[in-house]
């Protein structure tokens, strides 16, 4: 919405001053509205792009993250930072005779409509409602025991953290809640090399941070590995 209001008010301010001052001044008519023209598109482009990631990039791209842990089906997933669900409802759709657990603490600032009614809205529209939960808890100090689940997922959340130190909290904390062997897939669009490094510090084996992935904007990497057996 905000790049959207920012590219049409630089497009439509540099068409008015064109109309205002056409007639007296053209050729500084045409100057304004080709810098009202060269300061709006980007942001508009910015929208266009936003939305397509939006609506397609980022349905096929948690497609492409949950492929990655590569689920039998009777798993316990975690989903930190979940959000309005998407990647629990992901991963719930794929456990026949598992079941999908989210937690966020449901910042609006984060995600718009952000809360727990919107992420079982969605997994009842796509039918999993049987197989999620949802919880509220700090993504630094998890109300779970060691060894919980099978495999985390986590997309465009831990960066929400203002400080390494805090993510790497955050990292450890999901290691402790996860069973030995377990798996992980992080995706975000920045501080994917801390996630890297520090499951490299606990001793995570098969660490691997991928390309970059243009299905969303900004674009993203995943970070992916195994826990310790």
């Amino acid at each position: 919405r905000n790049f959207t209001l920012i590219g049409a008010g630089f497009v439509l301010a540099g068409v008015l001053l064109y109309i205002l001052f056409a007639s007296r001044q053209p050729s500084l008519a045409a100057t304004l509205l080709i810098v009202g023209i060269i300061a709006g598109l980007p942001s508009l482009f910015t929208a266009i792009v936003m939305v397509r990631s939006s609506k397609i990039g980022k349905l096929k791209q948690r497609e492409r993250l949950m492929d990655l842990v590569n689920l039998r089906g009777d798993e316990t997933v975690l989903d930190v930072g979940c959000g309005r669900g998407l990647l629990m409802i992901a991963a719930a759709k794929r456990l026949p005779h598992g079941k999908a657990v989210g937690i966020d603490l449901w910042q609006s600032e984060d995600l718009s409509g952000n809360n727990t009614e919107a992420a079982l809205a969605n997994a009842a529209a796509e039918g999993v409602t049987e197989r999620v939960e949802v919880k509220t808890g700090e993504i630094r100090e998890m109300p779970f025991p060691d060894g919980s689940f099978d495999v985390a997922v986590a997309s465009m959340a831990i960066h929400n953290i203002p400080t390494p130190e805090g993510r790497a909290k955050a990292i450890r904390e999901i290691s402790r809640v996860l069973k030995p062997g377990g798996r992980i897939a992080l995706q975000d669009f920045m501080c994917t090399d801390e996630y890297a490094h520090e499951l490299h510090d606990l001793g995570w084996q098969t660490v691997e941070r991928s390309g970059l992935s243009l299905a969303l904007w900004p674009p993203v990497r995943v970070v992916t590995g195994t826990k310790p057996g």
